[in-house]
Parts: structure tokens; C-alpha cells; sequence
């Protein structure tokens, strides 16, 4: 046993344990930063949808069945992850942009909210151009609801888009529950189903605007479905 006096085989298993720890911790982010563990979207149905119970946020609340919202001209739905996050408020003032072009086509552009905390629904508003619902149940976020936690924070893709975020100009808090992931839905009128649903893989994986214009288009009015069904 008079290795064990020998300072280099100290040295050599102190080196040892140190690389194997970096290795691991080298795998783990490596890990994090692939698909591998991210939970699999569950795609809703336009039935689901159609179900859903949505206030309204005026002083007296209005409830009502989602199917409402898109019913007569088809909507843009935004689900909000969180309305104080700078990720979500550049994601808003994205879709915003499109309003113009929305107006053209006659669909309506939209957003639910979670929870209502302080002023964070009113401060967003700014940023989103439609009108903004609260949905307590968090269905919009389901069927199956997905959370992202810390792991985010060590996803590259997460922190290229805080300083993409960032750079745009736009800033946050961190006020209400931020970890159930988002989306956006184009929803056709009537029964023509939901004709695009991106769900937020990670914090700030924001949809692609050209797709969301391109859905908007092929939204026919409910009076043109009735029109075509008569024939």
C-alpha cells in the first residue's frame, strides 16, 4: 500500500475525478441542447378548441366558448406565455405587424392570457394590436401542457434569442407564471379547422410570420362556407 504515499497518484486521481466531472457536465449540455428531452407536443383538435371557456377583461367579465373568436372570420390566436417577458412582448410586436395585412383579409388577430397579475395584461398591451382574453383553465396551452424550466437556461438557442430580444430593443419582468409554453393558432371560420399551430419548443421560439400570413389567406368567411355548402 505505499502508493498511497506517493503525491502523484493523489495528483493523477484528483485529475481524474476532475475530468470525468467535466465530461459529464460537457454531456449534459450537449444534452440540453438537442431535442432529445423536450417534451412532444400534443396537437389540439379544432373540437377542443371550439370548448374552451374565455373571459372577457372588462370590470363585469364576460364568459364564452372560444369557437366565438373565429366562428364567423377565422382568427389569430396568440397564446401567451407570460405578458411581462420581453420574449413574448417582441413576439406580440411581431404578430402586430401583420394587422394591416390581417385587416385586408378580415381575420380578426387575437391573444389569451393565463392569469391576470397587476398591470401586466394592460402593459402588454402595447406591444399586441388585437384584443387579449383570459383563459384560466390554461387550455390553450394544452391539450397536453409542456413546461420548459432551468434547462432552458442552458439551451444556446434560448439565450441567441434573450439577445436577439434584447437587441430589438425590447425589455421585461419577471411578474406571473412563465414556464407552461405558448403558441400561436391560425384557426379557420366555421368548421374549416385549425390551418396552422406552432407550439413554443423553447423560451423565445417565436412562429414564422410568412407561414401565419400564408394560413390567414386560405381562411374562407363563413358565409363563403355556407355558400359553398348550399351549392
Amino acid at each position: 500500500m505505499s502508493f498511497l504515499q506517493d503525491p502523484s497518484f493523489f495528483s493523477v486521481g484528483m485529475w481524474s475525478i476532475g475530468a470525468g466531472a467535466l465530461g459529464a457536465a460537457a454531456l449534459a449540455l450537449l444534452l440540453a441542447n438537442t431535442d432529445m428531452f423536450l417534451s412532444k407536443p400534443q396537437r389540439a383538435s379544432l373540437e377542443y378548441l371550439e370548448e374552451i371557456d374565455l373571459k372577457t377583461l372588462e370590470k363585469e367579465p364576460r364568459t364564452f366558448k372560444a369557437k366565438e373568436l373565429w366562428e364567423k372570420k377565422g382568427a389569430v390566436i396568440m397564446a401567451v406565455r407570460r405578458p411581462g417577458c420581453f420574449l413574448c412582448r417582441e413576439e406580440a410586436a411581431d404578430l402586430s405587424s401583420l394587422k394591416p395585412k390581417l385587416d385586408e383579409l378580415g381575420v380578426p388577430l387575437y391573444a389569451v392570457v393565463k392569469e391576470q397579475v397587476k398591470t401586466e395584461v394592460k402593459d402588454f398591451q402595447p406591444y399586441f394590436k388585437g384584443e387579449i382574453f383570459l383563459d384560466e383553465k390554461k387550455k390553450f396551452y394544452g391539450p397536453q401542457r409542456r413546461k420548459m424550466m432551468f434547462m432552458g437556461f442552458v439551451r444556446l438557442g434560448v439565450w441567441s434569442n434573450f439577445f436577439r430580444a434584447r437587441s430589438g430593443g425590447f425589455s421585461g419582468n419577471l411578474e406571473g407564471e412563465g414556464f407552461i409554453l405558448g403558441g400561436v393558432f391560425v384557426v379557420g371560420s366555421g368548421k374549416q379547422g385549425i390551418l396552422l399551430e406552432h407550439r413554443e419548443k423553447e423560451f423565445g421560439d417565436k412562429v414564422n410570420l410568412a407561414s401565419v400570413l400564408e394560413a390567414a389567406k386560405k381562411i374562407k368567411p363563413q358565409a363563403a362556407n355556407l355558400a359553398s355548402e348550399e351549392k
